[in-house]
């Protein structure tokens, strides 16, 4: 790609505010530079520390050094978001920041938003006093959903829309559209908003569940040493969802549930939730490279958001279909390691956090797709493949996970300008197709893979296990016990 190679999707009339400038936020900035109009002068960084002051200054973006806050965050951000004329862009890619709560401020603005996590004010994810069932993405996902009812359409704010929760959704539809062709079925294409047609169509493929199944085979020039936490992303995210309940979309085909697992009592009630945490539950899953493998049960908002999208009801509302779904995800090594060593000391982080940039790494891929089950060709893997070779020649400051996030906020704020007044929005719910043409350059080879594995393969071995031997795909054998 050449700088010409570029092509622009759109003006941002407005300011652009982007909060946090992490390894998320260092890698959106040169994708909003290449790819929108906008007035360079209006655009100011929020970010708490000075680190990428250098970086920020070269590209000539003003930088405002603070945390955003439930006390501030009206005040920093009212004046920035409405200055001078135009529609502004609230890019959010922070942690500790109240989604809903900035959502409802843009929306009463008139400024676009976008977020890759509900997320929740400071001290949310590690307070002791909390029920746990308060504590899971079911309840933040909730708190956005209630706040879509009351006050429907206006101007647009998506929310979730990173690699995963957001591009996966993505991938799900165009890998349904891929099976139903594959397949012979005769069938047409659901329109971009038509969720029950979607619903209806996965259901008539059969297909009993949806993994997001994740590997990260990215590896540092040198090794890990003690008491860091290394990870290819947000160390301080990864460590607050892996100690959320593990949580997972559960499907009308499951016939066991494991004995600590709880049902919600309010809500879409399309979840439940483990009492345990993510980033210590393991699962059995498959991805092209490594086949089978091992992945934690992390908590994602997809998990929920496509097992309630994809949910079926008769005339008097009862659920007749809903696929599982969950995260399967084998990190970098590094950041296995850095689980293992965080849980072994009682669940407390090492002092210090730590994301492994472009320049540490040495190679790698982040194989990161959705894996659908249980129909008529047993299971098909669907997704990306991007390598950090790849990845340095089409972008700058990340590696092949940044990227993967980055070009699906790129992606939603596109959409975003072309519908301005959608109201909330899920990734579920935007145009998948209009999306997935913006990304994949981005995303290196994006491919679909059939295997014949299943949960049951090589069970029981040398020791006696409780396994359901008539439906490899029950949660019973896909949960490592």
């Amino acid at each position: 790609m050449t700088q010409k190679a570029y092509p622009v999707y759109g003006e941002i009339t407005g300011p652009i505010v982007m909060i946090g400038f992490g390894s998320i936020g260092r890698g959106t900035l040169p994708l909003i530079e290449r790819h929108f109009k906008f007035d360079k002068s209006r655009m100011v960084v929020i970010d708490p520390r000075n680190d990428e002051a250098e970086l920020l200054a070269q590209h000539g973006i003003k930088h405002i050094q603070a945390h955003v806050t439930k006390d501030n965050y009206k005040t920093l951000l009212k004046p920035l978001l409405t200055e001078g004329q135009g529609q502004g862009f609230c890019v959010n890619l922070s942690v500790d920041t109240g989604s809903v709560d900035l959502m409802k401020l843009c929306r009463k603005l008139d400024v676009l938003y976008i977020d890759t996590v509900v997320e929740p004010w400071l001290g949310f994810y590690f307070d002791k006093n909390m029920k746990n069932a308060d504590r899971t993405n079911y309840a933040l996902r909730e708190t956005l959903r209630q706040e879509k009812a009351k006050n429907p359409g206006g101007t647009t704010a998506v929310s979730t829309c990173g690699a995963n929760p957001g591009m996966v959704s993505w991938f799900v539809k165009q890998a349904l559209v891929n099976l139903a062709n594959e397949t012979g079925l005769k069938f047409e294409e659901p329109a971009a908003d038509d969720r029950e047609g979607w619903a209806k169509l996965m259901k008539k493929l059969g297909v009993k569940g949806v993994h997001i199944a994740e590997r990260d085979t990215q590896r540092a020039k040198n090794p890990k040493p003690l008491n860091v936490f290394w990870n290819t992303w947000s160390v301080e995210g990864f460590i607050s969802e892996g100690l959320q309940p593990a949580e997972l979309g559960w499907g009308t085909h499951e016939n066991w549930m494991p004995k600590n697992a709880k049902k919600h009592k309010k809500g879409c009630k399309a979840a439940i939730y483990l009492e345990q945490p993510g980033a210590n539950t393991r699962v059995r899953t498959w991805c092209p490279t490594p086949g089978p493998q091992y992945g934690f049960l992390v908590t994602h908002n997809e998990s929920i958001s496509i097992a309630d999208y994809y949910t079926v009801r008769d005339k008097d509302g009862e659920v007749t279909y809903r696929p599982t779904c969950h995260y399967a995800y084998h990190p970098a090594n590094d950041a296995v390691l850095s689980l293992h060593e965080m849980f072994g000391n009682g669940g407390n982080a090492q002092p210090v956090l730590h994301v492994l940039d472009e320049h540490e790494l040495v190679d790698g891929v982040d194989e990161l797709g959705v894996l659908l089950y249980g129909h008529e060709k047993n299971a098909y893997w669907y997704g990306s493949r991007l390598s950090l070779d790849e990845t340095r020649e089409i972008a700058p400051y990340q590696n092949a996970t940044g990227l993967q996030v980055t070009s699906a906020v790129l992606a939603g704020m596109v959409w975003a300008i072309e519908n301005p007044k959608a109201g909330i929005v899920e990734a579920d719910e935007v145009d998948y197709k209009r999306c997935l043409e913006v990304q994949m350059p981005y995303l290196g080879p994006v491919e679909g893979h059939y295997t014949d594995w299943t949960p049951l393969d090589g069970r029981p071995g040398l020791f006696p296990e409780d396994i359901d031997t008539k439906d490899p795909w029950q949660f019973k054998n896909v949960l490592v016990r």
